[in-house]
């Protein structure tokens, strides 16, 4: 069963959830339709076009990665429908005119074909959900599942972990 479906779970995450707003400091809400969004809608429309952001403009994936997340687990908007993508596109900085011409791409073989590419990428590193991480330090690869796994990253590459709100440069604490 996915784990929202599990009851005992279900309210574990909803608590969890609350926790993780405050400690990250993120508006995360679940979608109001759980269920039709993550299991029915999926995300499919939205991967595409983030595909084709990618492989035309790169510098605007973080961006428009971020403005979808934020419609879906901020504020229970859609990301199926062309007219929310191109929104979204929109308020993460492209012009209309450039989201059009990359939505426009989401059905071309191309898109497509490099996104079964990058999921059997993934596949290959043991990937079974999202968020993972990639990381390839001394020689070995690790793959890191889940998105509380920022400090142990920051061990395998020996670094600091700074928490997920870093203090400022000259923090006594």
């Amino acid at each position: 069963l996915p784990r929202g479906l599990l009851p005992r779970k279900g309210l574990y995450m909803a608590n969890d959830l609350k926790l993780l707003r405050h400690h990250l400091q993120i508006p995360i809400h679940f979608p109001k339709d759980f269920l039709s969004v993550m299991l029915e809608k999926g995300s499919l429309s939205a991967m595409r076009f983030l595909t084709a952001v990618n492989l035309e403009h790169p510098e605007m994936l973080e961006k428009a990665s971020r403005e979808l997340w934020m419609r879906v687990w901020s504020r229970n908007e859609d990301i199926t429908e062309p007219q929310s993508i191109l929104a979204a596109a929109e308020k993460a900085g492209m012009s209309a005119e450039q989201a059009q011409g990359l939505l426009e791409k989401i059905a071309t073989p191309k898109v497509k074909n490099q996104l079964k590419e990058t999921t059997e990428a993934a596949c290959r590193y043991g990937a079974f959900g999202l968020p993972i991480t990639v990381a390839h330090v001394d020689g070995q690869t690790h793959m890191l599942f889940g998105s509380d796994r920022m400090e142990l990253l920051a061990h395998l590459l020996g670094e600091k972990w700074m928490g997920p709100i870093p203090p400022a440069v000259n923090a006594r604490l």
